[in-house]
C-alpha cells in the first residue's frame, strides 16, 4: 500500500472459537490489500478456512473486527458483502444451465433481462467459455466447471473474490494449467483475491503475498521469495519449499554471523531465529543452494559427504549424501551444471555460504 492508503480489508483483534474453550483462530490483525491476491497457506486445522468463512459471513468472530473498505461487516450477512465466493466443490445448480449459472447473482440483484445477457457473454469470455451457455455442469469437465464458478463468481463486479481450494478436487496436469488461468484473470481484472489452500507450490506459483497459518495464527506473511529465501522460523522453512535440517548448538554469536557445533563439526550461519551462546537451532539450507566442489575462498562452510543416492529427476538430479553426522542431507543438482560425475558410495567436497544457512528456532 502506498504511504495513507487503507486496505480493502482488515482483520483487527480477531478471535474464533467454536467451543468456547479452544482458539482455532488466536488475535489476528491482517490487512489486506486492494487489488493483489493473498493466500492462507498452512496445514489441515491451522485456521486458514476459518478466516475465509468469517470474511464471507459463514462464520463470526467470537472477538474483534472485520472491516470492508473502511466499514466493519462484522454484522453484516453474506450477501450485503458483495464478495464472490468460489469452493472446491463449485456449489452449481445441476438444474440449471451455464448460462444460468453464471447469471444466478444477477438474477439475485434484480438486473435487467438484457443487461445480464451481456454480462454473461462477457463472463464466459473472460473464463474461455463462450458457446457452453446452454450446456449443464454434468456436461462440463472438471476443469470447465471451475471456470464457470470463477465466472459466477466474478459477473457482478464484487470488491472481493474469496476462493476455499478450488482446485483441490482437480488432476496435477489440469490444476496447473488452472493456477496459472486463475492468475492471468486476475492480473487482467485487478480485483482482490484471498485464496486458501495447503498446497505450497500453489501458493509459490500464484501469490503476491502469503500468510502461513499455525495453529490459529499468521508465521510469517511476505512474498513468495522472501518465504522461500528468507523464512523467519523452523516452521515456515520447513512448510514452504524442501529445506535440509541441520540441528546443533550455538557456540558463538554476532550481529550478522554464528557458529553452530553439528555432530563433530562447526558450521558458519546467518542468526535469524536463535537464543545465546549455549542454544539450540535449526539450520535450514536449501538443496539448490548447495555447491558441489566448492571455492573456499568463497564458501566459508565446506565438508567431506558421501554420496547415497542419486535420482535423476531430468531437469535435475536429486543426489542424497551424508554429511555433519547427517545421512538425508539433499542436493539439487541443475541438469548441465558443471562439477563431478557423481555416483553411489563416492566422497566429494560440498559446501555453502553463511548466507544460505539460515540458524532458525530449535524444533
Amino acid at each position: 500500500m502506498t504511504a495513507g492508503e487503507d486496505p480493502l480489508v482488515r482483520f483487527v483483534g480477531v478471535d474464533k472459537t467454536f467451543d468456547g474453550q479452544t482458539l482455532v483462530i488466536e488475535d489476528l490483525s491482517l490487512d489486506i490489500r486492494s487489488g493483489e491476491f493473498l493466500t492462507l497457506l498452512g496445514p489441515s486445522g491451522s485456521g486458514k478456512t476459518t478466516t475465509l468463512m468469517m470474511l464471507a459471513g459463514f462464520e463470526v468472530p467470537t472477538r474483534g473486527d472485520i472491516r470492508l473498505a473502511g466499514r466493519s461487516i462484522r454484522d453484516l450477512p453474506p450477501h450485503k458483502r458483495n464478495i464472490g465466493v468460489v469452493f472446491q466443490n463449485y456449489a452449481l445448480f445441476p438444474h440449471m444451465t451455464v448460462g444460468e449459472n453464471v447469471a444466478f447473482p444477477l438474477l439475485a440483484r434484480r438486473v435487467a433481462k438484457g443487461e445480464r445477457t451481456r454480462r454473461v457473454s462477457q463472463a464466459l469470455d473472460m473464463v474461455r467459455l463462450r458457446g457452453f451457455e446452454a450446456r449443464r455442469p454434468g456436461q462440463l469437465s472438471g476443469g470447465q466447471q471451475q471456470r464457470v464458478a470463477l465466472a459466477r463468481a466474478l459477473i457482478f463486479d464484487p470488491k472481493l473474490v474469496l476462493m476455499d481450494e478450488p482446485l483441490g478436487a482437480l488432476d496435477k496436469q489440469l490444476r496447473e494449467h488452472m493456477q496459472i488461468e486463475v492468475k492471468h484473470i486476475h492480473e487482467r481484472i485487478g480485483v482482490t483475491v484471498v485464496y486458501v489452500t495447503h498446497d505450497q507450490s500453489e501458493a509459490l506459483t500464484m501469490s503476491d503475498r502469503i500468510a502461513v497459518f499455525r495453529q490459529g495464527r499468521i508465521e510469517q506473511l511476505a512474498t513468495p521469495a522472501e518465504l522461500y529465501e528468507a523464512p523467519g522460523n523452523s516452521f515456515v522453512a520447513r512448510f514452504i519449499g524442501e529445506s535440509n535440517r541441520l540441528v546443533g548448538k550455538i557456540v558463538k554469536l554476532a550481529r550478522d554471523e554464528c557458529l553452530v557445533e553439528v555432530g563433530s563439526e562447526t558450521v558458519r550461519a546467518l542468526p535469524v531465529k536463535v537464543e545465546g551462546p549455549g542454544g539450540s537451532t535449526q539450520l535450514s539450507i536449501r538443496p539448490e543452494s548447495v555447491k558441489l566442489a566448492p571455492d573456499p575462498d568463497r564458501c566459508p562452510n565446506v565438508f567431506e559427504a558421501r554420496v547415497r543416492e542419486l535420482i535423476y529427476l531430468g531437469h535435475h538430479t536429486r543426489v542424497r549424501v551424508s554429511v555433519c553426522g547427517h545421512d538425508d542431507f539433499v542436493i539439487k543438482v541443475g541438469r548441465g551444471s558443471e562439477g563431478p560425475s557423481l555416483r553411489v558410495g563416492q566422497t566429494l567436497r560440498i559446501g555453502w555460504t553463511v548466507e544460505d544457512c539460515r540458524a532458525l528456532d530449535a524444533p
